[in-house]
């Protein structure tokens, strides 16, 4: 098994380099359940053709670009974010990075202009696992999880390049399967 570490919240899945499922190609998950029930996350580096504005027209002016989460439970809305000194709420899943929060208060920071992109993220739909299905991923080497992130890196919008981003911030072992061609027949 390729990944040393057990998955749980906070942590980030990171996609094998030539995983076939569109809906984790070349992707970064951010955990934010893990347990006996299963595991939840958010797909952090596959944004959407929408902006908030778009789905919750009450963020009128809000151009915030709402990320894929997953594929599970795509007719809902979830946010991650960094400011909970404003917010006043949400589970802190990571040092400094919270899941979810007061919604209202977020519509009026948001409308008041408190809350800058590099602070939030928002995603249609999540990525859910049931009990062991994560588990034997992992022995199939399908992902690697990985703690070796700044929080920088969950809200920046360079979402091509985080994945070889986080790749190579895991070391040398890993580093060269960030130059990994998307398609193997083209090398």
């Amino acid at each position: 098994m390729i990944s040393q570490l057990t998955p749980s919240a906070g942590k980030l899945l990171i996609s094998e380099p030539f995983m076939n499922d569109p809906n984790f190609k070349r992707s970064v998950v951010l955990l934010t359940e893990h347990g006996a029930q299963g595991t939840v996350g958010f797909v952090i580096n596959q944004p959407g053709n929408l902006i908030l504005n778009d789905l919750v027209p009450e963020f009128e002016g809000a151009d915030f670009p709402v990320y894929c989460g997953g594929p599970v439970a795509m007719d809902t809305i979830h946010f991650i974010h960094r400011c909970y000194d404003k917010i006043g709420d949400g589970e802190e899943i990571a040092k400094g990075i919270y899941w979810g929060g007061n919604f209202e208060a977020l519509k009026i920071l948001i409308s008041q202009g408190r809350i800058a992109e590099n602070e939030i993220k928002f995603f249609i739909g999540y990525s859910g696992w049931g009990a062991e299905q994560l588990t034997e991923e992992l022995r199939e080497n399908t992902w690697i999880v990985s703690d070796q992130y700044h929080p920088d890196t969950i809200f920046s919008n360079s979402e091509e390049q985080m994945w070889r981003d986080v790749i190579i911030n895991l070391g040398p072992k890993y580093a060269h399967i960030s130059n990994f061609p998307q398609n193997p027949n083209l090398n």
